[in-house]
């Protein structure tokens, strides 16, 4: 399989609270369109320093992340972050790495909007074509 990619909007949540509240205009919510590669590997949103800056996200914390190939980075664990997909939509923390260059659209993301790669298409669609299903137990 190849590297897959999908075109998906970042938005501050606290931004968006704020202009649902009259506090500040929808005009000045912090957003993002960004071609993410599809990284079923990753459990979350991974993004780099510019990116959480532009959204002005906080940091909730501060991690160790194990990277691809071995060994471990100190990171960053951002306030919750909205990711949208055409109709769809995932509220989820996002992981800063250092030097990354790439957002990487994570499985918790793509669970949450009920999203696959096609294995024939290398395309991202709906598990269940244009119906999101949820299952809860």
């Amino acid at each position: 399989m190849g590297e897959v990619r999908t075109e998906v909007t970042l938005v501050n949540l606290r931004d968006a609270g704020k202009a649902a509240d009259g506090i500040i205009p929808e005009s000045a919510v912090r957003r993002l369109m960004v071609n993410a590669v599809v990284d079923t590997g990753a459990w979350t949103l991974i993004i780099n320093e510019a990116t959480r800056e532009k959204l002005g996200l906080r940091v909730e914390e501060t991690s160790e992340t194990t990277v691809a190939g071995g060994g471990t980075v100190s990171s960053q664990i951002t306030e919750t972050v909205m990711v949208r997909w055409k109709n769809r939509r995932a509220p989820c923390e996002a992981v800063v790495l250092p030097g990354e260059t790439d957002v990487l659209l994570g499985a918790l993301p793509l669970e949450i909007m009920d999203l696959v790669v096609h294995p024939k298409t290398q395309e991202v669609v709906g598990a269940h074509g244009d119906t999101i299903r949820s299952v809860v137990k």
